[in-house]
């Protein structure tokens, strides 16, 4: 079974930003949210990488 990530977001931020946009916020979108976060940093750590440094950089992302 596969080790369950902690999540990298503020849920009551994302909630509240998504509320002020007249919407709702289910349970699963958190989880995704999160899930696209790791996603987008490890794309931007390899490309760090790549680049031979250490410092993930905004543009790196």
């Amino acid at each position: 079974m596969a080790k369950k990530r902690e999540s990298l977001i503020v849920a009551s931020k994302v909630k509240a930003y998504v509320k002020s946009k007249k919407m709702m916020t289910s349970s699963e979108a958190l989880g995704a949210i999160s899930d696209d976060v790791y996603g987008a940093l490890d794309r931007a750590i390899a490309r760090a990488k790549a680049n031979r440094r250490s410092t993930v950089k905004a543009q790196d992302l």
